[in-house]
């Protein structure tokens, strides 16, 4: 007996169509300062058209520091002056239109940069408008921070301010304090600035650390994993039972999801770091339409790891949908990390650009791929 799988028409175009991810920094500058900007995406896309791309999605253009590259942001509905305005994002909205290509763009919604207005009134004092919009907490009778978390990016997640005489969470950089999603008017707002981008046209939202959003309001410490594999960061060494991944994640999703839902042809794409939790976080249809994967951005390279990664991403839900790239801006391009010896280059890159194009899922190409160097 034949199996049979639903048409190809019947699918939402973010089952069927092929993403590629822009990183606006490096992509195309037409002002001449080296920076690549909103203007040059722009007057690239008759050529990402002729690629056959469905959408593009744009790595941060938020107002920001650039302490973390634009992942740490200070104003969530304004464009960075490195990358144009406004104006010239509604310009490429417009464009990317005429030529049916979709524009999905990143959202930090976990944490914010710590020269945000709100973080500096929510520092000021313990009584203000904004006090508890992100996560402070007491020190222990000795000074050390409140519990064990520890940061991504190493050391405490929790740093000491002076002005407040508290600590406060960051589960990346010192400088990304972390937002209290636990207050109501911190998720209406952030779902306000949501609604902003929905309204300039934009067709969803690539949800950067999607399963930090809640955290454990007792502060319990994480348990150490008994069983780990050696690795250099001691991040990786506890189990982040009560950090990350809490059940109020869920809802705050399907909020999300209902809001994205009142938008024609829109979509959610999450950044969720193992199969399991991408399972959960992608079920029931209503909370991130996809989970973009790193198991494939790993060095790990054979038919057994990319069998068994796709393999189990399904076996572990019935109703969810990976968005699998081989390459992106946190990673060695995957022709440097696969092919080592730069042996029949060319070959390489056309056979893994076929892979990618061949797994169930949503593929997702990073700029340049396409040159197979």
């Amino acid at each position: 007996m034949t199996k049979k799988f639903p048409s190809k028409t019947n699918l939402p175009w973010w089952k069927k169509g092929v993403i590629y991810q822009i990183y606006p920094r490096s992509f195309n500058d037409t002002s001449g300062n080296g920076i690549g900007d909103l203007k040059g995406i722009s007057k690239k896309i008759s050529y990402l058209s002729s690629l056959g791309v469905d959408a593009i999605w744009l790595s941060p253009i938020f107002t920001s520091p650039m302490k973390d590259m634009g992942y740490d942001v200070s104003n969530y509905t304004d464009i960075d002056p490195l990358f144009g305005n406004i104006l010239d994002f509604e310009k490429l909205i417009e464009k990317a239109k005429e030529n049916k290509i979709k524009v999905i763009i990143d959202q930090v919604l976990s944490h914010s940069s710590d020269i945000h207005p709100f973080f500096k009134t929510s520092k000021s004092n313990k009584n203000n408008s904004k006090s508890d919009w992100y996560v402070w907490a007491d020190p222990k009778p000795d000074g050390s921070p409140p519990n064990n978390w520890l940061s991504v990016f190493g050391g405490s997640a929790w740093e000491w301010d002076t002005s407040r005489e508290q600590y406060y969470l960051h589960n990346f950089l010192k400088s990304q304090p972390d937002f209290n999603f636990h207050n109501e008017d911190v998720q209406k707002w952030l779902l306000s600035t949501v609604k902003f981008w929905l309204e300039k046209g934009v067709d969803g939202f690539r949800l950067d650390t999607a399963n930090y959003y809640f955290h454990d309001k007792k502060l319990r410490n994480n348990p150490a994993i008994k069983s780990r594999a050696s690795g250099k960061n001691p991040y990786y060494y506890q189990n982040l039972k009560y950090s990350i991944n809490q059940k109020d994640n869920f809802a705050f999703l399907k909020k999300l999801r209902k809001l994205t839902d009142e938008y024609k042809e829109t979509t959610m794409i999450g950044e969720i770091s193992n199969v399991e939790l991408q399972a959960k976080y992608t079920a029931d249809n209503d909370k991130l339409h996809m989970a973009y994967s790193f198991d494939l951005l790993r060095d790990e390279f054979s038919p057994k790891h990319i069998r068994n990664t796709v393999s189990k991403f399904f076996k572990e839900t019935k109703d969810g949908w990976p968005t699998w790239s081989f390459s992106n801006h946190d990673v060695v391009r995957h022709l440097s990390r696969w092919n080592k010896t730069k042996k029949d280059r060319q070959k390489f890159a056309k056979l893994t650009c076929a892979l990618l194009m061949s797994l169930k899922g949503t593929p997702c190409i990073y700029q340049g791929e396409e040159l197979g160097q």
